[in-house]
């Protein structure tokens, strides 16, 4: 089941060698592996990796799983190591594994290896491969889904960190009768990794806004119309900056933060909710922070969003909703040229255990052919 080499595009797997242990010991004491992958000591030493390639590999296969070097295929330089193992046989599933050392990344080495391993071991008996990865490791999922897995769901609590605690993981899935194509995305990412017409800017949300993040969400005429309808933890808070990009690539929803063009503060935020896929609607919520507010950003934002949406995606409505007080928001999605839609009553969870009624609005592609309301 384990052959001594699979050739993949531009990579070879092979068996390690003795020689590599330098660059394993390099390679599992960079930081990003000792972030992504199951507790290693630390510093990861040379006698380390002496030990992973006389014990280690061993173990691996002893147990029923296959582990290789990823090597240039032209220089037979170590690039990195993948493998599989938890394996079942009883379900013919075991889990996929890979690490890529500083000096290779950004080559598509991962994705490749992912690729050739997977296609040998679902063609040689295994029917169910796994590839777990953090929440907060987008480049990993990526990997997963440009190797043709699928986004399964989340396993709680899966792996021992180093605080003593438990960290969920993020499990991605590919069958042995699945296409080997990458995974189609329902949302792209942006073209050029931003949208902007020359007053604002819309970027991704990100771990590095945790601080804006807070300090806008913490007002209370946000979260007052948030839902729920409460101020947010410093927890809640930093888990929606690290799990941003997560969500982005699973298609549920598009964060981005609204900055100002001239400067480059960040003013507000906006995100596209893509709740129903099936039938195409998706809907936009946002806030703005006090001193951004009546320079026509919000609006801006909900026009550059949705001209992103209908060209980019499979929305063909978008939704969006306003307390009846909130006339101000009404405002702007009209500018922005929403139609009022609907008046729902007791929608909405409000504070302290009330009930709020909200309106609702809706934009169709045709609807921004009547151009942009920005004036007042």
């Amino acid at each position: 089941m384990s052959p001594a080499e699979i050739n993949g595009t531009g990579v070879r797997l092979r068996a390690y060698h003795s020689d590599d242990a330098e660059a394993v010991a390099v390679g599992y004491d960079d930081p990003l592996s000792h972030r992504f992958l199951p507790p290693l000591p630390s510093p990861f030493t040379l006698a380390h990796a002496e030990r992973f390639l006389s014990e280690g590999v061993a173990a691996i296969f002893a147990e029923g799983g296959a582990v290789y070097a990823i090597a240039d295929p032209e220089t037979d330089d170590l690039l990195g190591g993948i493998g599989f193992d938890k394996v079942v046989p009883s379900r013919g599933q075991a889990e996929i594994g890979y690490w890529v050392g500083p000096w290779a990344r950004g080559r598509g080495v991962a994705t490749a290896a992912v690729r050739a391993l997977s296609a040998h071991a679902l063609g040689a008996g295994l029917q169910r491969l796994e590839l777990l990865t953090h929440w907060d490791n987008p480049a990993s999922m990526r990997v997963a889904l440009a190797a043709g897995f699928q986004r399964e769901g989340v396993r709680r609590e899966a792996l021992p960190n180093r605080d003593g605690g438990r960290d969920d993981l993020v499990a991605f899935v590919r069958l042995a009768a699945d296409p080997s194509l990458p995974t189609p995305r329902i949302l792209p990412d942006l073209p050029g990794g931003e949208l902007a017409d020359g007053v604002i800017t819309l970027r991704p949300l990100g771990p590095g806004d945790q601080q804006f993040l807070q300090e806008l969400r913490g007002l209370p005429d946000v979260w007052r119309t948030s839902v729920p309808a409460e101020p947010p933890t410093a927890e809640q808070i930093r888990r929606r900056c690290t799990r941003s990009a997560a969500h982005w690539l699973e298609g549920t929803r598009a964060d981005l933060v609204i900055t100002d063009a001239a400067t480059g503060a960040p003013a507000g935020e906006i995100g596209l909710f893509y709740q129903e896929p099936a039938t195409g609607q998706g809907m936009i919520g946002y806030s703005m922070l006090p001193a951004f507010r009546g320079r026509g950003f919000t609006t801006r934002a909900a026009q550059l969003l949705a001209l992103w949406a209908f060209a980019e995606t499979d929305i063909a409505r978008l939704i969006a909703g306003a307390l009846p007080t909130n006339v101000g928001s009404q405002r702007v999605l009209e500018k922005a040229g929403f139609h009022r839609e609907a008046y729902l009553r007791s929608r909405l969870p409000g504070p302290d255990g009330t009930r709020e009624d909200d309106i609702q609005y809706v934009l169709l592609a045709e609807d921004l052919l009547e151009g942009p309301r920005l004036d007042g």
